[in-house]
């Protein structure tokens, strides 16, 4: 089984921005097809998503320098070679020869690294969870992720209505079909409660609500109020977490909170933490310190060390960075995100080296997505523990939840 062809265009993300969709063709006559989505709210340490900076195009954003990287150097490099995704990850590695994917760009190598594995499992006429799991995983049972739903949005992703810029609702439940009923009841709940209260039903980047409340602390009320007013509980039918993107706020040293208009220290900023974990019951703590603030980051975890500490732009799905936070033990917890690295063969080794740490996983959309469910799958396949990829609304974002409930239905 050889590949025969290869070819990349340049399409549009959910934000309406550039990113890639390549088509990888067998020598058998299977085509498969995936798309790469992109980040705003970025680690520094997360490899390159490479961009035109063509001012005349798409205000720069433009991906043809990628497109042509696959069309071109990666193209003329895996015609004939065996369609075996490891060794193409490696060779794809090998080609750009660069820490960073900054020569080929991380965009251009994952639009093919994840279509490939598509290709090799509709070749073999498997489900692509069933693949993921026998070809990177056969130690692990696949087992269906909790789901974290973000129903309010702010920082970055919503105009900075909120420091904080995810407000998340787990169901404790993870069947999916139970799941993504238990999201969708209580998202339209806050719905109907903002409309009641007039406020704006306006949504942020990842499809959840973004109204002009008074502070941060009014939107745990919020959606706890809203879910007992279907009958679920804090605590029983779920749990609450924040994705702080802290370090989008860390100014000069400092955590600058335009909401509560006053800058803080790290240690003011634990105490804040600890005083909503207390307080409302928040459950998990996605990067809440900056991504290079080791010494808050462990301090919070020696205080907290029952709930879910989670590093994203901490540790930018690199093992390297894994290995650090490990022995500085500052979390219990990472976000899986295939486009952080640049190929699904180094996203594998950072969910194996997690659970070698026995720490959770979540695997996680970005906040420009396409309609490619494949996280879907990878999070199925590997076991993760969670699975995140926005709110109860927007089709690039309900795309992986119903992949999910096909999964179940045993499609």
């Amino acid at each position: 089984m050889k590949i025969t062809n290869i070819k990349a265009i340049e399409i549009l993300d959910s934000r309406g921005n550039p990113t890639l969709k390549t088509f990888v063709t067998l020598d058998d006559g299977t085509i498969a097809s995936s798309s790469v989505p992109s980040g705003a709210s970025t680690g520094s340490h997360e490899a390159v998503e490479l961009r035109d900076n063509d001012a005349k195009r798409y205000c720069g954003l433009g991906v043809l320098k990628a497109v042509n990287n696959v069309n071109s150097l990666i193209k003329n490099s895996l015609i004939n070679q065996e369609a075996d995704p490891k060794i193409i990850d490696e060779l794809m590695i090998k080609i750009d020869d660069t820490e960073n994917k900054s020569r080929l760009g991380a965009n251009a190598i994952l639009s093919v690294s994840q279509t490939l594995i598509k290709a090799v499992a509709l070749f073999q006429k498997k489900p692509l969870w069933r693949f993921i799991n026998e070809y990177y995983f056969q130690e692990v049972k696949p087992v269906f992720p909790r789901i974290m739903f973000n129903v309010i949005n702010g920082g970055k992703h919503a105009n900075w209505n909120f420091d904080i810029q995810e407000f998340i609702i787990i169901p404790n439940t993870n069947k999916p079909t139970e799941s993504v009923r238990i999201g969708a009841e209580i998202y339209q709940a806050i719905k109907k409660n903002l409309q009641e209260k007039k406020m704006s039903i306006l949504v942020g980047d990842e499809g959840g609500f973004s109204p002009a409340l008074n502070s941060n602390e009014e939107v745990f009320q919020l959606i706890i109020e809203s879910a007992k007013n279907i009958g679920y509980e804090n605590g029983r039918d779920f749990r609450l977490g924040i994705d702080a993107a802290a370090s989008e706020f860390f100014k000069e040293g400092k955590y600058v909170l335009k909401k509560e208009n006053k800058e803080i220290t790290g240690e003011e900023l634990i105490k804040y933490y600890l005083q909503i974990e207390n307080k409302y019951g928040v459950y998990s703590f996605e990067d809440v310190f900056q991504e290079d603030d080791w010494e808050n980051w462990s301090k919070f975890f020696q205080q907290a060390p029952s709930e879910l500490i989670i590093g994203d732009d901490l540790f930018c799905t690199n093992t390297k960075r894994m290995k650090t936070g490990f022995e500085k033990k500052s979390a219990n917890a990472t976000i899986i995100k295939p486009n952080q690295i640049g190929t699904i063969k180094e996203t594998v080794d950072a969910i194996k080296l997690a659970k070698q740490y026995g720490w959770a996983t979540a695997v996680s959309h970005r906040s420009g997505e396409t309609e490619d469910s494949f996280i879907a799958d990878l999070a199925y396949g590997a076991g993760a523990d969670f699975i995140k990829t926005g709110s109860m609304s927007r089709s690039e974002r309900l795309a992986k939840y119903n992949r999910l409930i096909e999964i179940e239905s045993g499609l």
